[in-house]
């Protein structure tokens, strides 16, 4: 059930708290909400304490900016934290809520006993990326927002899971359609902006397990994992059976690898 947080702006950011224990912190991707964390929320709350946060624009939390900034969302995200008195966290970012975790990370890395990048990367927008990104701005702005989205989120997931899954295909294009056009648009000037952080990334300074799906259709994954140098206390996970929807598409897998790395980073196991 969502609760609600007030910045002192007046702007209401939507989370949700369940669960007790280690705090592990759910941040969505790109139109989405927390919703779409679903089952994995759920059992993750048998043994932790589990905060999901809608980001601004996006699901119930209100729109902050005309550009929603990595460094802003951070921001946010640490000020619901501190008010939920949440302690240092395991923070989980998917896609966008990647970005988010490593601009946290680099604001507020006492704050973090680990952090996973799930289906997410260190990189800045490539000039195709941001090309791509102008022209779903443009389509927004037109009014047309019902026609991008769709395809959006039949990419996420791995072609051959398309057809075994038609619910979750369906969930998905529900959240993405409530997702206002003006967070949409924020959003997207917010990733444009974002700097490259794989120095930060190679640094190591918190366990990192990063999450990548072989068939993954926006970050391409031999060049991601060739072009980063990873730090000894990183936790690699490859999902063979996943696009961009690893806790959708193999969701018993990705329990398993974030429970056990969350066991770990709260008990000290990792290496530093």
């Amino acid at each position: 059930m969502y609760k609600y947080f007030i910045t002192g702006e007046g702007k209401k950011i939507a989370y949700s708290d369940t669960g007790c224990g280690d705090t592990v912190v759910l941040l969505h991707g790109y139109l989405e909400s927390g919703l779409v964390w679903g089952a994995l929320a759920e059992s993750l709350g048998s043994r932790f304490r589990v905060v999901s946060i809608d980001l601004p624009g996006h699901g119930q939390s209100d729109i902050i900016a005309e550009i929603h900034t990595m460094e802003a969302l951070a921001q946010i995200v640490k000020k619901v934290l501190d008010y939920l008195k949440a302690g240092k966290v395991l923070m989980i970012g998917h896609s966008l809520g990647g970005y988010v975790t490593l601009a946290f990370l680099e604001l507020f890395p006492e704050a973090l006993a680990g952090y996973s990048l799930f289906h997410s990367q260190p990189f800045a927008d490539s000039r195709e990326s941001i090309e791509r990104r102008n022209r779903e701005i443009a389509v927004v702005k037109a009014g047309k927002k019902a026609i991008m989205y769709p395809g959006n989120i039949e990419r996420m997931f791995s072609p051959h899971n398309l057809k075994k899954l038609p619910a979750e295909l369906k969930r998905s294009n529900e959240i993405a359609s409530l997702t206002p056009d003006e967070g949409i648009i924020a959003m997207l000037k917010g990733m444009i902006a974002r700097p490259s952080r794989q120095a930060l990334m190679e640094a190591g300074r918190v366990p990192l397990l990063w999450i990548l799906g072989i068939h993954d259709q926006y970050i391409e994954y031999r060049k991601v994992i060739e072009g980063v140098r990873l730090p000894v206390n990183t936790v690699l996970v490859t999902l063979f059976d996943s696009g961009h929807l690893g806790f959708v598409e193999e969701p018993e897998r990705s329990l398993s690898v974030i429970s056990d790395f969350a066991l770990r980073v709260f008990g000290g196991d990792v290496r530093a």
